[in-house]
């Protein structure tokens, strides 16, 4: 019996051992033994935000409910909306008789107010307004239902598999829910989106400002004021949920996400955060690498209406290493694709930075993007090309 208990232990770690999705992860990971900085939490992950690579996790695939957390994705479809050109933040938003009605946290809009795109971000990224979130939501998408469609596919997109949105604020519902490690993907695709950090950073401002009727908005997120770097990044609270909490802070260049569930309280939930915090900035250091939308290589696009377009990088890239390591440990590789033939769209991957150790394991994949899209050429420039081009091989 104590034999086949022994075969059966070693069958298990056999298996763990050699399961693509623990060999991902732990290459992914830097996760301190025995360390536990959220005990009160139902869940918790630590990320930092350049490389995504996971420094501390808790039960970070439980599905709960994400309360408030929820309008990260909505302000994550607002600022991709803007960045598309779709809506600017001078645009006025009309309060429907729904986005009016909603209860919990608020900014009291009144059916038929009109308040432009910034203050409705604000209304949300500051003071967690539900109403605020189901005016942008209906702005945005014509219903909250089909906003809440949009976010669900965004989320697909994310790989966000342990996440179900029902409504755009997290208002209790049933089968609404996500998980920590899918909130630390969501809050870092709306932090390269640098312009959010100047609301979600703020601890107080004034909403009606000019009217006679201001109102005062104070950061939910207590820890923009109390702990140095933290410039957001959303609160969240019911009776089923308890406290959550995805908080970033940024020092000495290096972007730091935190995300806890199911806190018994406020103190508690900023405490764990905190030493989360403290963790990531006293073991770990980055080292800036490229700059985001810095070109790396220049290619060739064939039957393009231009010849050649950028290739550049998405996003800020750095490498991470912990305190005491030196970039010398570290070789890069850019490989990218000779030429690619038209037509050429902005979010096609055509290219990757590799980091390595030196010893060739694999730390970080950046994808890499063309600067623009490129058309294909019309019939008439192409021959124009094809005659010069002879011409020039002729001569």
């Amino acid at each position: 019996m104590k034999r086949i208990g022994y075969l059966a232990l070693c069958f298990i770690m056999c298996s763990a051992f050699f399961s693509p999705m623990v060999a991902a992860a732990k290459e992914k990971s830097n996760r301190p033994e025995g360390m536990n900085f959220a005990p009160h939490a139902r869940s918790a992950i630590l990320m930092e935000a350049d490389t995504g690579t996971i420094l501390y996790e808790k039960n970070p695939d439980e599905k709960l409910p994400p309360a408030s957390i929820t309008k990260v994705m909505t302000l994550l479809l607002i600022m991709e909306a803007i960045e598309r050109g779709e809506i600017k933040l001078t645009d006025k938003v009309r309060t429907s008789e729904r986005a009016a009605s909603m209860g919990g946290s608020q900014i009291f809009l009144q059916p038929g107010e009109e308040m432009t795109v910034e203050d409705m971000i604000k209304g949300i990224a500051i003071a967690s307004g539900n109403d605020a979130s189901v005016a942008m939501a209906e702005h945005l998408a014509g219903t909250e239902e089909a906003f809440v469609n949009r976010m669900n596919q965004r989320a697909r997109e994310l790989g966000m598999n342990n996440t179900h949105f029902v409504n755009s604020n997290g208002l209790p519902a049933t089968d609404h829910y996500t998980t920590a490690r899918d909130i630390a993907i969501m809050s870092r695709e709306l932090l390269k989106h640098d312009l959010i950090t100047k609301y979600t950073g703020t601890y107080q401002d004034y909403l009606r400002k000019d009217t006679a009727n201001p109102f005062w908005l104070v950061n939910t997120n207590r820890l923009v004021r109390f702990y140095e770097g933290v410039d957001g990044l959303k609160t969240g609270y019911t009776a089923e949920a308890k406290y959550c909490l995805t908080a970033t802070a940024k020092r000495n260049n290096m972007r730091i996400i935190a995300v806890v569930m199911g806190e018994p309280d406020v103190k508690t939930r900023n405490s764990e955060i905190s030493t989360m915090f403290n963790y990531a900035f006293s073991h770990y250091q980055v080292k800036p690498m490229y700059r985001k939308g810095e070109t790396v290589r220049n290619i060739a696009v064939d039957k393009g209406s231009q010849p050649t377009v950028n290739v550049v990088t998405p996003q800020a890239v750095s490498l991470l290493m912990k305190r005491g390591e030196s970039i010398e440990d570290y070789t890069q590789e850019v490989v990218v694709e000779p030429s690619v033939a038209a037509p050429v769209r902005k979010d096609q991957v055509v290219g990757h930075i590799f980091i390595r150790t030196r010893d060739g394991k694999e730390v970080n994949r950046i994808d890499l993007y063309p600067e623009q899209s490129v058309e294909r050429a019309g019939i008439w420039e192409i021959l124009k090309r094809t005659t010069k081009e002879v011409l020039m091989h002729n001569g």
